[in-house]
């Protein structure tokens, strides 16, 4: 962590901690990546100093940090912005019409997902990074490290566990296939934009069919893992029996991912929010097996947690229902008043603080 003035900050840095204000709630929450707004939001709130990580979100050292502070940061969320930033430059051999290169990815994927398969705090802050122009980057190396994770809390063998990982990486490499003007359009796409985006999978799956390093499921995940449950998804419109095992890991990973992060065209929502949402709107679409390893290993609540909910306070667990593990009883650490989340349903845990 490096204290730097307001002056000395650039786009790209991360927040190693909240930026405060007058009141009890952030000005700007930890883990957020500067942008050209937020600079300004800094001077508008007359903010003169931040605390900001020392490597920026494209893996490059903060300028004029010391080397000694930046070995120090090379921590698994390190390792994992170099890993985003070899994914930016595989996806731009492939948009130029190069092969997936199995074994350079395998070199970067699977040490990069050992280190962190164990670190679920920064599995669960992994959203805080993926920036807007540079989500698909990110979407890409997330899926798999989360995908590989689900694979193993369901007790996958460690092979089946590095297949699903690639599989998750390597899901939407067809994305390289699309049109740069749909994506990076900035607004909600057209039906037709929307058709061309849906072919993707086929595409991806193309790129990785004679890859051997791949098995069979891993390549049939990378084909499926826009398909659902109920037969609603894209592109074949295939049913759960249809659907492999692998897919269904895939498939939980990338929407978890998708909803917790800022894109060009939609706004994150909270791990907590997006759990909610998934059990709620994708229930009968996505596996409940994957959904169930997801709520229970990563976001993983347990009494005596602390939590900062949305409206800026600071919370102790109390009580976990099991029908909603989301929305637990909590106590407000300030005045010591007991709240419910299942019942006070506009209030809702941001983050976790303190497992």
């Amino acid at each position: 962590m490096v204290r730097v003035k307001r002056s000395q900050l650039r786009e790209g840095c991360v927040l190693a901690e909240d930026v405060l204000g007058k009141t009890k709630r952030p000005i700007i929450p930890k883990n957020t990546v500067i942008t050209k707004p937020l600079l300004l939001v800094l001077e508008k709130f007359l903010v003169e100093e931040v605390d900001v990580e020392p490597l920026l979100a494209n893996g490059e050292p903060f300028p004029n940090v010391d080397s000694a502070s930046t070995a120090a940061a090379k921590q698994p969320m390190a390792f994992y912005l170099e890993a985003v930033q070899r994914y930016k430059t595989w996806f731009q051999s492939w948009q130029a019409g190069l092969p997936v290169d199995i074994g350079e990815i395998r070199g970067v994927i699977i040490p990069l997902f050992e280190r962190m398969a164990g670190q679920k705090r920064e599995l669960l802050m992994l959203h805080h990074y993926a920036t807007k122009d540079e989500y698909l980057h990110h979407h890409a190396v997330s899926v798999g490290l989360l995908a590989g994770f689900l694979a193993m809390q369901l007790g996958y063998s460690e092979g089946e566990c590095h297949q699903i990982a690639l599989a998750g990486v390597l899901a939407d490499c067809g994305m390289a296939k699309i049109s740069k003007k749909i994506l990076m359009n900035p607004s909600a796409l057209t039906e037709a934009e929307f058709n061309e985006v849906k072919q993707h999978p086929v595409f991806s799956y193309r790129m990785v069919q004679k890859i051997p390093a791949l098995n069979h499921g891993a390549k049939l995940a990378v084909l499926q893992h826009h398909e659902r449950n109920d037969g609603s998804g894209y592109p074949l419109g295939v049913k759960a029996e249809g659907i492999h095992p692998y897919s269904q890991i895939v498939a939980v990973a990338d929407v978890y991912h998708a909803m917790t992060s800022e894109r060009l065209y939609r706004r994150k929502q909270s791990p907590f929010r997006a759990i909610e949402t998934m059990q709620r709107e994708q229930f009968g679409k996505l596996s409940t097996e994957a959904v169930a390893a997801l709520v229970n290993n990563l976001i993983g609540l347990q009494t005596g947690a602390v939590v900062k909910l949305s409206n800026g306070e600071m919370a102790e667990v109390m009580f976990i229902p099991s029908d909603e593990p989301a929305r637990p009883i909590v106590k407000i650490i300030e005045t010591g008043q007991l709240l419910s989340l299942s019942v006070q349903r506009d209030i809702y845990i941001e983050e976790m603080v303190q497992g």
